[in-house]
């Protein structure tokens, strides 16, 4: 897929991966519009950014979501490229009585697999108008092996997997391809809590990306990600094992 000359969205784009996706593919031709819940963060962000609007919206609100969309198809006609980046996580937890897991895995299923399911239902539409077009979902490399310590995050994040997989089956025969970008842990402030200083520069993930989508490769599997899922394949309790090791 070409990675210039696109119009494209970044939901959670004002920081961490969604910000070093913006200014990469920014800085390769791209109008890029990114959106986030708050106006300062968002517009500090589009300032070091070349050819980029920001758009307050919150991905879990369905009248967010409804005016975003009316948005970009009238200032916005040629919307090619969705990236789906936004996402929840709570604070480390298990499942275990008192944990108000319920409540938590909750906020996160609506966050990470639900509102990215209905952002897309809305843009079809649009996407499919253009001579091609795709959309990225990213997900984690908590897709083939849970963390015990960020469980919900897990769960709707496998939920997010299976999506993408029959999402792109449906649309085989449409312009529109789908994309799946699997981080592992990311050294970014969403992933301070769990460790994410141990984790590799959000740079990395968004150079991962713009060469999957360049080679369309439509799972793309960033740093131990690849290991994990090559584990995987050949066992799940050995890829699930490695993954919480020293939890």
């Amino acid at each position: 897929m070409n990675t210039s000359n696109n119009t494209v969205l970044i939901t959670g784009g004002s920081a961490g991966i969604g910000f070093e996706i913006a200014q990469q593919l920014s800085a390769q031709g791209n109008q890029v519009i990114i959106t986030g819940r708050n106006p300062e963060r968002l517009k500090t962000a589009a300032a070091q950014l070349k050819n980029t609007t920001a758009i307050v919206s919150d991905v879990t609100s369905e009248d967010d979501v409804n005016q975003l969309v009316a948005q970009l198809n009238e200032q916005f006609p040629a919307l090619n490229i969705v990236i789906n980046n936004a996402g929840a996580a709570s604070s480390p937890y298990r499942f275990l009585p008192g944990a108000n897991a319920y409540e938590k895995a909750s906020a996160e299923m609506q966050t990470n697999y639900l509102s990215v399911l209905r952002l897309n239902e809305k843009l079809l539409p649009l996407l499919s108008k253009q001579p091609y077009a795709a959309i990225v979902n990213v997900s984690s490399i908590v897709s083939f092996a849970p963390s015990i310590n960020i469980p919900g995050y897990s769960v709707s994040k496998a939920a997010l997997h299976a999506y993408s997989r029959v999402l792109r089956l449906t649309l085989k025969d449409t312009p529109v391809r789908v994309f799946e970008l699997m981080p592992p842990l990311v050294n970014t402030e969403f992933s301070k809590e769990i460790g994410g200083e141990k984790g590799i520069p959000p740079a990395q993930v968004a150079a991962g990306l713009i060469e999957g989508l360049q080679n369309d490769l439509y799972e793309i599997h960033v740093g131990d990600t690849a290991g994990i899922y090559q584990l995987y394949l050949s066992s799940p309790e050995n890829a699930l094992q490695a993954l919480n090791a020293g939890i």
